[in-house]
């Protein structure tokens, strides 16, 4: 899929991070206190300033972080919703490119890396 660069999916995101994703950002010097917060249950989730990720340029519409970018902004625009299970997000407006096995096989990998969140979370 093609990102469109429209910020959409950046706007107040309440993307979960695992551990790699934050390790990997570390890698690159940023701050965990920069771009982490924990809910009350332990879950880590992308921080967000003026309304958009942290790691969003509103100006430029790029993620600044793009190539360390964490899993769930990569397999995006699939998501799981509590009730509807693995679904393409609508707000993304190039959701609608994607082909059925291209679904099933991000959504795999998505039921995978919540999984691994989860446990994650109950550790802390």
């Amino acid at each position: 899929m093609h990102c469109l660069r429209c910020g959409a999916c950046c706007k107040e995101t309440e993307m979960l991070l695992s551990a790699e994703d934050i390790e990997r950002l570390e890698g690159k010097s940023y701050s965990k206190k920069f771009f982490v917060r924990f809910d009350r249950a332990g879950y880590a989730k992308l921080r967000n300033r003026l309304g958009y990720c942290v790691f969003y340029d509103v100006k430029k519409q790029r993620c600044k972080v793009y190539r360390e970018r964490p899993l769930g902004c990569r397999l995006y625009p699939i998501i799981c919703d509590d009730i509807k299970g693995i679904i393409v997000d609508k707000i993304c407006p190039a959701g609608a490119n994607l082909n059925e096995n291209k679904i099933k096989r991000k959504g795999k990998k998505v039921i995978k890396l919540l999984e691994k969140i989860d446990s994650e979370a109950k550790l802390r």
